[in-house]
């Protein structure tokens, strides 16, 4: 795969150095199938990660961001879900928790459709996939078309959609629930903090925590967060993870999982146009889900979206990135718009020491610098608005933003997040969706349309 790294890119030398070093993180995190977040911290196959890395794979390969985006979907259930994870069999049990033997998806999922393998998580992740899907297949449309990518790909988007729009509209408003901190992909956001008060921790000695064997405590969940995500996982799996049977202890309507929706919605009317069918389906779905996105989520006294608690049924008084990314959705409102950059601009999320965007409001009660969503700046969450930007026509906010991400990814080595007071690289090192997105920066059409 070293060819990979001698494809035509930029000849500015900064540029070329940076794309080197990304390109080098894909190769080296490949496992043959797939690529690992991490090769410490995170040894399997993730379910949003997988969908930014095929992004950036794009650029060195797309018969290898093909693999990477059907490798994920060969682990997908019958009743649509994309697991959160894919476990690699060949890892040790004890190298990730919760492992394999937590989840027992074979066995406790089998009534949900989960596969006998590989062996998976119960719970998913953002529905960025088909988005993923579709500028892979833009990257290089013949051979997509040859190997027939697209007509693979689609129905299984499209299942695990529906999956999201009927299982998971847990609120009766017409919006996709999470029902685990783990599932929004900001793990130990703030925003999860009033509805986990209602979850009883499972105790300490029912878990082993591998996650510090290889990050600092200090960035990390506490150990009482991380009781009650085994209480919500394993209480999940007793059902038989089933979203009809199970009592979910924890559920809430996130801006940003809603948000990828909308917009991988509109991918999929993308694919059904290529493949010869009709769009129209998705596209009004994504219209419809846009105007329940608005009406249930968005606090426009605040100047962004906020979660829903669908435990009182009340919005949660927390500022975080989750309630900006909607910048990305094309169909948001001008002034919803309007308000949603005058907040990346204000001093909630204008960030002293890097132009990325905390991961929480930089003046709110719980804001911490190091610990995980809870303050760090993320660059996948950057490039998500940046994304925004683009998509309603702010390309010097967006330039600045790339800018921005560019110089914080090459001088943090890829770092998992920054803090963002200092610039200083947190979490792991050599972080593949890091290494990914700022390929898709560095080499991405500017005149990409915005679907």
């Amino acid at each position: 795969m070293k060819s990979l790294l001698d494809r035509p890119a930029s000849t500015a030398a900064a540029d070329l150095t940076l794309r080197r070093g990304a390109a080098r993180v894909l190769i080296d995190n490949w496992t043959g199938a797939s690529t690992v977040p991490s090769r410490t911290l995170y040894p399997h196959q993730w379910s949003w990660d997988s969908a930014f890395i095929a992004i950036g794979l794009r650029h060195l390969s797309v018969r290898r961001a093909q693999q990477e985006l059907e490798s994920l979907l060969a682990g997908q259930w019958a009743d649509g879900r994309i697991p959160h994870i894919l476990f690699n069999p060949t890892v040790p049990h004890d190298a990730y928790f919760p492992s394999p033997d937590f989840w027992r998806s074979s066995q406790a999922g089998r009534a949900a459709g989960s596969p006998a393998a590989p062996q998976t998580s119960g719970i998913v992740q953002p529905p960025v996939h088909a988005l993923a899907a579709w500028l892979v297949h833009r990257a290089d449309a013949e051979e997509s078309r040859r190997r027939g990518f697209l007509a693979r790909a689609y129905p299984r988007l499209a299942a695990w959609h529906d999956y999201l729009l009927t299982r998971r509209d847990l609120g009766g408003g017409g919006l996709a629930a999470v029902v685990h901190p783990w599932e929004p992909g900001m793990d130990n956001s703030p925003c999860w903090d009033g509805p986990l008060q209602r979850v009883e921790p499972a105790p300490p000695d029912a878990f082993r925590r591998a996650d510090l064997d290889h990050g600092h405590p200090a960035d990390r969940p506490t150990d009482l967060d991380y009781g009650r995500y085994v209480r919500l996982a394993s209480d999940y799996r007793e059902a038989g993870y089933d979203d009809r049977e199970a009592r979910h202890g924890f559920a809430v309507e996130d801006p940003c999982f809603n948000a990828l929706l909308i917009v991988s919605e509109l991918a999929l009317a993308a694919m059904a146009e290529e493949l010869g069918a009709a769009p129209a389906a998705h596209t009004t779905r994504a219209e419809e889900l846009t105007r329940r996105l608005v009406s249930r989520l968005w606090d426009d006294a605040a100047g962004l979206f906020r979660v829903r608690d669908l435990g009182n049924d009340s919005l949660i008084d927390e500022r975080s990135v989750t309630g900006l990314i909607p910048l990305v959705v094309p169909l948001l409102p001008p002034d919803v718009v309007h308000r949603l950059r005058e907040t990346l601009g204000g001093p909630h999320f204008t960030a002293p020491a890097t132009r990325l965007v905390p991961s929480y409001d930089l003046t709110g009660h719980a804001f911490a610098t190091t610990r995980y969503w809870r303050g760090p700046a993320w660059f996948n969450t950057a490039w998500l608005i940046h994304r925004g930007l683009r998509v309603h026509g702010h390309q010097d906010d967006a330039e600045r933003l790339r800018q921005g991400f560019l110089a914080e990814a090459g001088r943090s080595e890829f770092a998992e997040y920054v803090d963002p007071t200092t610039g200083a690289a947190r979490g792991t090192r050599h972080f593949s969706w890091t290494a990914a997105l700022t390929l898709d920066l560095l080499c991405a059409d500017p005149e990409e349309p915005t679907r």
